[in-house]
């Protein structure tokens, strides 16, 4: 999710004001969330729920940087957003002519990203992604800041899924955070890093031309309104 979640304990940005980042158990973090260690499995959806019910507007509403950049290079065709969240991303595609798919683990935020879109194509699922995955295949699909604190996650195993949901000539774009979790984690965890991610998808150069691999420095307001600046992640491969 940009600014949504998939299912687990999550990981988000402790940005409120700045792009709109997702991350979860297979949701995302859209700007706004500072990541707090959830549950997993059945705790995962009240986690959710309970995150996005706590306040009328999470997330900035901003498309995510990385995710623009990549887009705007592209054809509009369809396009899974996984973590959607508050539909940043899902709105920002779909006002551009891309047929989305926005998958959160939170009925509240996918009833959020429903008044978001208004009339443009856009389909709402809800899954737990470290369960159930969408079907069928895409010409775009974002996995941006799917993370967790909690080691049982599958996160390569969700990006390889999302990986074998590429259509051929389609796109994979992962953003994640560089270096240790955000400061609202309380956690020194350490993240992984672009090469880390190419090693965990382990896609067949045979099949995938990696097009970005790359640690880029973007500005964090936190909660307090001080910037910093922050590392993420970032890795686009087109399947051949």
């Amino acid at each position: 999710m940009t600014d949504g979640h998939a299912g687990g304990a999550p990981t988000g940005p402790d940005d409120t004001t700045g792009p709109d980042e997702t991350a979860g158990a297979g949701g995302t973090d859209r700007a706004g969330e500072s990541g707090r260690a959830a549950g997993t499995g059945s705790e995962a959806p009240e986690f959710w729920e309970g995150f996005y019910r706590s306040r009328p507007q999470v997330f900035s509403g901003r498309v995510n940087p990385a995710l623009a950049r990549a887009a705007r290079a592209l054809r509009p065709g369809t396009a899974l957003d996984l973590g959607a969240g508050e539909g940043g991303d899902t709105a920002w595609l779909a006002e551009r002519g891309w047929t989305v798919t926005a998958v959160d683990i939170s009925a509240t935020a996918l009833a959020r990203v429903a008044r978001r879109v208004g009339g443009f194509p856009v389909a709402l699922e809800r899954h737990d992604l470290a369960v159930t995955f969408p079907a069928g295949g895409f010409d775009l699909v974002s996995a941006q800041y799917l993370h967790s604190l909690d080691d049982a996650f599958p996160r390569a195993a969700i990006l390889r899924r999302a990986a074998s949901a590429v259509a051929p000539g389609g796109t994979l774009l992962v953003v994640g955070h560089g270096g240790l979790a955000p400061r609202g984690w309380g956690a020194p965890l350490r993240m992984p890093t672009a090469d880390d991610v190419l090693v965990a998808l382990a896609l067949d150069p045979a099949a995938w031309e990696v097009e970005r691999r790359e640690s880029v420095e973007r500005v964090s307001t936190g909660p307090d309104g001080a910037e910093r600046s922050v590392p993420d992640e970032i890795v686009q491969a087109r399947r051949r």
